[in-house]
């Protein structure tokens, strides 16, 4: 029986998705686990893996298209349905194959169209990954085979250097190539910081380079519809959670003296590269596992209780704000906390996240102690109950025993909802934060 490949939920609130990128072509054997489909929301691009193993077919959701949560947008059948299944199957045309030089793998059935390519799912894939257009392939049999175009590659390379060009196989990400698409960029010119050189996503300027000689002056180029699309709906969402949360705020000052030696201490152990904000995600999940009321999302206009205490990161991004999710982070040991906020953090900032990777958080965690801020309100992450803003670390002048001693210390600000959570607790809860960073030897209790 077919398996259906739907628009999935990434959040709370979606209701669409836009399909950036397709990986697989109708036609392509896949794997279950494999990524397929590049899907964007307002907060995230995520590759979408194949629920089953087999063939796609009949894709209905093109590269541009916006689809509401739950449709199907392609079919996987097994091998052996996948001759009955091919009679149903339509070509893909993706808004953005003319920008791409990507070719749409044609239905396999009788009677198909001279202009067709007939390509096995590896040579797509390696022309894909090289920029090469199929179209352009010439082979006795009329299939292109990887050897076909691997042999194809080495020729245009052969005859980039003929014309003087230092000619290069040039490997890059899906998402690489559409952001060098859209800001009129040439891939190949562009220096890979992935493995082998590959191009990503951070290597690919957010305009492009002026040519040696000055063009005409034309119109002025709007931005690129991915960033202006991720950034307006953001906007909406912070919008409609800014009118609709009735927000009030909690401010300390805490004093981390002993947090600072904590973090010294895990430092030296081996294996361990712990930062502050890792001491901040475990100390933010004590105080949640003692006041959990604050780990609550107002849906519905009713208070839901969030089972697990799930903490998200805000991340800065090129084209808005990401926050993934540090899952359960009660029970991690403070090594292996350190590591996972490593990964999401390196995942989100190279737009490789994953859908689990922004599904679930109860709680927030904003901090810009990095960019010398010394407090600030940050907007509550709908629909959760707040959110935590946290300042930089500076030597200040703060009473000790009755005299004037400088000390480090920072300033936390906690955001909530009124609706969701009222003053007491959330100053009940501030309080328990506080005192766990003043002395964090207190966990241990």
């Amino acid at each position: 029986m077919p398996t259906n490949v739907i628009m999935p939920a990434l959040e709370l609130a979606q209701e669409t998705g836009k399909v950036v990128h397709w990986l697989k072509r109708p036609g392509d054997a896949v794997h279950k686990g494999e990524p397929i489909v590049e899907i964007e929301t307002d907060k995230v691009t995520v590759e979408i893996e194949a629920p089953a193993s087999g063939v796609l077919r009949d894709v209905t959701a093109a590269e541009g298209d916006v689809v509401p949560v739950g449709r199907t947008i392609a079919l996987i059948v097994a091998a052996g349905e996948a001759g009955g299944a091919t009679a149903a199957a339509p070509v893909m045309a993706p808004a953005s194959a003319a920008a791409t030089g990507a070719i749409p793998a044609p239905p396999a059935m009788s009677g198909v169209s001279a202009g067709a390519v007939k390509a096995s799912p590896l040579a797509r894939k390696i022309a894909e990954q090289h920029g090469v257009d199929l179209g352009r392939v010439r082979t006795a049999s009329g299939r292109i085979e990887k050897a076909d175009v691997l042999a194809y590659v080495e020729s245009q390379k052969s005859s980039a250097a003929g014309n003087g060009r230092a000619g290069r196989l040039v490997t890059a990400s899906p998402k690489a190539r559409r952001l060098a698409n859209e800001r009129g960029l040439d891939i190949a010119a562009l220096h890979g910081s992935g493995p082998g050189g590959a191009v990503l996503a951070d290597d690919v300027p957010t305009a492009a380079r002026p040519a040696v000689t000055p063009p005409v002056p034309a119109a002025p180029r709007e931005a690129a519809p991915g960033v202006g699309t991720v950034w307006r709906i953001m906007a909406e969402r912070m919008t409609t959670s800014w009118t609709t949360a009735p927000h009030f705020y909690l401010v300390r000052e805490v004093n981390v003296t002993r947090l600072a030696s904590w973090l010294d201490q895990a430092r030296k152990q081996r294996g361990a590269h712990v930062t502050y904000t890792d001491l901040l995600v475990k100390l933010v999940a004590a105080a949640l596992s003692r006041h959990p009321r604050v780990n609550a999302s107002w849906r519905d206009g009713a208070i839901a209780q969030n089972t697990d205490i799930n903490i998200g990161l805000a991340v800065a991004i090129d084209d808005g704000l990401v926050v993934p999710v540090i899952h359960r982070a009660d029970t991690l040991p403070l090594p292996e906390l350190a590591a996972r906020r490593a990964d999401v953090v390196s995942r989100a900032q190279a737009g490789k996240l994953r859908p689990a990777d922004i599904q679930g958080g109860g709680f927030t965690i904003s901090n810009l102690g990095m960019f010398g801020v010394d407090a600030f309100n940050a907007i509550v992450n709908p629909p959760q109950a707040a959110i935590l803003a946290v300042g930089r670390i500076a030597d200040r002048v703060v009473a000790l025993n009755g005299q004037p001693v400088v000390q480090p210390t920072m300033v936390l600000t906690l955001s909530c909802d009124h609706r969701a959570l009222d003053g007491a607790r959330a100053a009940q809860f501030l309080g328990t934060l506080a005192d766990l960073t003043e002395e964090p030897l207190a966990l241990l209790v």
